[in-house]
């Protein structure tokens, strides 16, 4: 199965960031980090349109948070259909109605996660 597009790991934590890549990229997915929705902003503008298949978003981060990230994202014909899942140790129902696709609680089950990661990255 090829696997051309990418996932956006958008978390300010350096260790859980990692631990996703390298899970990920053993997988034989391409990843690309960001430390928080700003860089996220500028690396989504910065590919083609269909380039990342999925985001996986912190949502307490310096600079711009996921929420702010969330609230761009409804407003940017370009980054609207790309799907986001919310990976926080806040659980919130109110991450769906920010437009969120999803949300996987921290600590991280790396099943969960990639189980997740296949439904839009196949």
């Amino acid at each position: 199965m090829s696997r051309c597009e990418s996932i956006l790991i958008v978390e300010d934590d350096t260790a859980i960031r990692e631990t996703i890549q390298l899970l990920l990229e053993s997988e034989g997915y391409n990843v690309v980090t960001a430390t928080n929705g700003r860089e996220a902003i500028e690396i989504l503008h910065s590919q083609s349109q269909d380039h990342t298949c999925l985001v996986l978003l912190d949502l307490m981060m310096a600079v711009m948070s996921g929420w702010e990230f969330l609230e761009l994202r409804k407003t940017d014909v370009a980054l609207a259909p790309i799907p986001v899942i919310v990976v926080s140790a806040v659980a919130d129902q109110k991450v769906k109605a920010a437009g969120a696709t999803g949300f996987i609680k921290k600590p991280v089950d790396l099943d969960v996660l990639l189980k997740i990661v296949k439904q839009y990255c196949g």
